[in-house]
């Protein structure tokens, strides 16, 4: 519990100590880098677990186990990811809070093991449905901590799943964790306790899927108004609009800071949901802007989210700074606006 004392924590540790003080009770997983740390601090603590024999097994147990009533999790990265995405799937369909901390990697297959923001798509789009599942974006301990506390919330009070996205890099950081404690989650029932439910992930005909999804649709656009975050800076006269996501959001804050001391009218969007999008703060920067740089350690599946869900009159031109699993420094930011 982080309360009186500030703590110096890896990001691991923080993710940790953000579902234990959301009130998670039981965690599921398979060993994959860079988010084992998370699976084994857990252990470390005490806490329930299950080491299961791959990530399909550990997704599946989630979603059983929340089900049940129980709040539970897991962790996983790149492979396993995917692998998870047929549990996350029927947990979507199924409306189940189901919550994932999910340490990106390089791919395509199982590439590099620390660092990437290849699993934007993947985490917001993956299996066969219409990705109607709660992605957060961290570019600190801090936002680690709270976005993990939060996942719980928001995948209880919503009931859709929650995936917090970091990498290694942010995992394996060490620093200073604010004093601060989450308030625990409220287990919103799934089910009222005299009621018995069939839960259905399978519909007979194409028609009711199609309503089904439709509410869902519904449902997820409802809670989009209170769960769809950003965080903007320098953003009222702005000319040149950065959009960075995660510890790459963190180097373009920086980034920011130094330009506008040079007298250039730069400012930034960094998304801290990337699903859904905070698409009327998007929409309301990118259009006083001239022109629009989305940067991102991928070859454009954070332009693809951008620009999707941009206004259709908005026509500001888009230029791209895109370096696939490789981290991008603040220098590069900077003489990348310059042209250098």
């Amino acid at each position: 519990m982080i309360s009186n004392n500030r703590q110096f924590v890896t990001g691991a540790e923080a993710a940790v100590q953000g579902a234990l003080d959301a009130g998670a009770e039981m965690m599921y997983g398979y060993p994959i880098t860079p988010a084992t740390e998370v699976f084994t601090i857990w252990i470390k603590k005490g806490q329930k677990y299950l080491q299961t024999e791959d990530e399909i097994a550990a997704g599946f147990g989630v979603c059983g186990a929340v089900i049940a009533g129980q709040k539970a999790f897991t962790c996983s990265a790149g492979p396993g990811h995917i692998l998870m995405q047929d549990a996350i799937s029927m947990a979507e369909g199924m409306r189940l809070p189901f919550v994932a901390v999910i340490g990106q990697r390089g791919g395509p297959s199982s590439g590099t093991v620390i660092y990437s923001q290849q699993e934007v798509i993947l985490s917001c789009f993956g299996g066969n449905g219409e990705g109607h599942r709660l992605v957060y974006s961290p570019s600190n301990l801090d936002e680690l901590y709270r976005l993990t506390a939060l996942a719980f919330h928001e995948a209880w009070q919503y009931k859709f799943p929650a995936i917090v996205l970091t990498d290694g890099y942010l995992l394996k950081t060490k620093g200073i964790l604010d004093e601060t404690k989450a308030e625990p989650a409220k287990a919103h029932p799934l089910i009222n306790e005299e009621t018995f439910r069939h839960w259905r992930n399978i519909y007979n005909f194409e028609e009711e899927l199609r309503d089904e999804v439709l509410k869902m649709e519904n449902d997820f656009a409802a809670a989009a108004k209170e769960a769809a975050r950003a965080e903007e800076v320098q953003t009222d006269d702005v000319e040149i609009l950065l959009v960075a996501h995660g510890i790459v959001g963190a180097a373009a804050k920086e980034a920011v800071d130094i330009l506008r001391g040079q007298g250039i009218k730069v400012g930034l969007f960094r998304p801290i949901t990337l699903r859904p999008l905070a698409k009327e703060k998007l929409d309301k920067a990118a259009a006083k802007a001239k022109k629009i740089i989305v940067i991102e350690s991928s070859l454009g599946q954070l332009a693809r989210l951008v620009r999707d869900q941009l206004a259709p009159e908005i026509s500001t031109p888009f230029d791209y700074l895109q370096k696939p699993a490789v981290g991008i420094e603040v220098e590069e930011i900077v003489n990348f606006v310059y042209g250098i």
